[in-house]
């Protein structure tokens, strides 16, 4: 790191500008940490500081916001920001900054968020500024802001966030002054974007004490804006304590789901750990209690994927995170189901089929899970989930379920049944999927069969016209029967059956106009007799 201060300092000197090291690049080196990802803040305007990284990068220069002042740039490991000194706060109503450039280094500490981040060395020189004691702060692990708390968070909301998040990555506590301001401030933060906070609550979940930095949020009561799932699970626990306390169940199961992360790779994984930590949010509107005094949550499952989904789409999520997390949140329970182990083969390819590439973090949250202190308890559900896992992995090998796929593809299916492309070539490629987690692998000639006899048995199925002619169309509604077809007077509407229970409106959801599909024949299975 030396060699870059010193040349990066003597550069920007020479053209007479200043240049200082600053933020989390100074704090991570008084506390022994490894940086590779170096700031500064320089006097230099934005064309200055981009004509000068260019000497030192060679050419490999990037704009990072010139309109914020930050040019980047890469030289081998080392990527480097400069910014020109600014100043920037928040119009009450705006979710964007308003951005001026400063022309001292003081100044620019002076709007940073935490002491701890407000100091800077200069360069080339190596003279530690440090205005705000940051290095006392530091060595008593402690979060303060460089002037008013209020004017800070008033300057920039986001900064709450940030408070609670590096609570979470340094594992500090937040002054008292500071925990005051956010709580009297909370609401403030509804007018910084969504994509500002998501990357915030991103790097807490991701921190190493996620917990210090979700209480905080949730005490605070800025949760309640950025996150209400989570303060909604600290439920009233019933009188005779029936049932857990699912805000401490679930954060203990996030920190369980973090020391398994050992076996989904290297670093902290998002999806994993955030499925963990939104798992149960489906409680508090599935909770009842009983006569008895007991308390439910049946189909909490998936109704907290339904919420999960409702907000990781409001934090800006991209589609596959959401899918991801949603997925693990609705599968939770299914274990649960596995007794001591009389789930046939079949349910077993059920369960991978519909974890499909979840199913590692799925091993990782349905472990995590199971907090119970009875030990007795624990190790019978550790021992089963074991077992689970063991079938698993032999069915893997025997038949490649990582990969699982109908026995006949959808060329096969057309050629096979005399069909052209079409919603039809879907359903049947669904039933020897089905077919295919019931029963195993199947010979391409016993596929064939069971899908002839299942194509017969739809057509049997299909609606009559009252000109008699049969529609292979499941798309009828039990309730209804068509009045008419094409051959009949052109009018082809579905009508209720006299006396039926449809509800009204039904109809509504199928189209108001269905062709006759006569019914094709099946071609023979070569050899039969015609």
């Amino acid at each position: 790191m030396g060699e870059v201060l010193d040349e990066l300092g003597a550069l920007f000197a020479g053209a007479g500008e200043e240049l200082a090291l600053v933020g989390g690049p100074v704090r991570d080196a008084m506390l022994g940490r490894a940086h590779h990802d170096l700031d500064f803040a320089t006097s230099a305007r934005p064309e200055v500081t981009e004509r000068l990284l260019k000497r030192f990068a060679g050419g490999a220069t990037w704009d990072m916001g010139r309109a914020f002042g930050t040019i980047g740039a890469r030289r081998g490991d080392w990527v480097v920001e400069v910014t020109t000194y600014r100043s920037e706060s928040y119009d009450p109503s705006s979710r964007k900054p308003e951005v001026d450039f400063g022309d001292t280094l003081a100044g620019d500490l002076g709007r940073r968020d935490f002491t701890v981040n407000a100091m800077a060395v200069r360069l080339p020189g190596r003279e530690v500024e440090d205005p705000y004691g940051g290095v006392v702060d530091l060595a008593q692990q402690v979060l303060r802001t460089p002037g008013t708390p209020e004017d800070s968070f008033t300057d920039d909301p986001l900064r709450m966030m940030r408070a609670a998040r590096f609570a979470a990555q340094l594992g500090f506590e937040v002054a008292p002054e500071v925990v005051t301001a956010m709580t009297a401030m909370a609401e403030r933060i509804s007018i910084v974007s969504a994509e500002r906070v998501r990357d915030e609550l991103v790097k807490l979940v991701c921190a190493p004490y996620p917990r210090l930095g979700l209480t905080l949020l949730v005490e605070t009561g800025l949760a309640d804006h950025v996150l209400p799932e989570l303060p909604a699970l600290a439920l009233e626990r019933d009188e005779h304590h029936r049932h857990k306390d699912v805000y401490e169940h679930t954060l203990t199961v996030l920190e369980q789901a973090i020391d398994l992360e050992h076996r989904l790779g290297d670093g902290p994984d998002f999806i994993a750990r955030f499925a963990a930590l939104m798992h149960d949010v489906g409680k508090p509107r599935t909770r009842r209690f009983l006569d008895d005094g007991t308390v439910t949550f049946h189909h909490h499952d998936v109704v907290g994927a339904k919420i999960t989904r409702k907000r990781m789409k409001a934090l800006r999520f991209s589609n596959d995170e959401i899918d991801a997390v949603a997925t693990l949140v609705e599968l939770h329970l299914r274990f649960h189901g596995y007794g001591s182990g009389e789930w046939t083969d079949s349910a077993v390819r059920r369960y991978v089929r519909d974890a499909g590439d979840q199913l590692e973090r799925l091993h990782v949250l349905t472990r995590a899970d199971c907090t119970t202190r009875n030990r007795r308890k624990a190790e019978r559900l550790r021992r089963t989930y074991d077992d689970l896992e063991a079938r698993i992995a032999r069915l893997s090998e025997e038949e490649e379920l990582a990969s699982l796929r109908p026995d006949l593809d959808g060329n096969q299916i057309m050629e096979i049944l005399g069909i052209g492309p079409g919603r039809e070539v879907g359903e049947a490629y669904r039933f020897l999927l089905d077919l295919r987690l019931e029963h195993g692998p199947q010979d391409p000639a016993a596929a064939e069969a069971a899908l002839r006899e299942w194509w017969a048995s739809r057509q049997q199925r299909g609606s009559r016209h009252i000109c008699g002619e049969t529609c292979a169309s499941d798309t009828f509604l039990p309730a209804c029967r068509p009045t008419s077809c094409p051959q009949c007077d052109g009018s082809d509407v579905p009508q209720p059956v006299p006396g039926s229970r449809q509800r009204a409106g039904a109809v509504g959801r199928y189209p108001r106009s269905f062709p006759v599909v006569r019914r094709t024949p099946v071609p023979p299975a070569p050899g039969a007799a015609r």
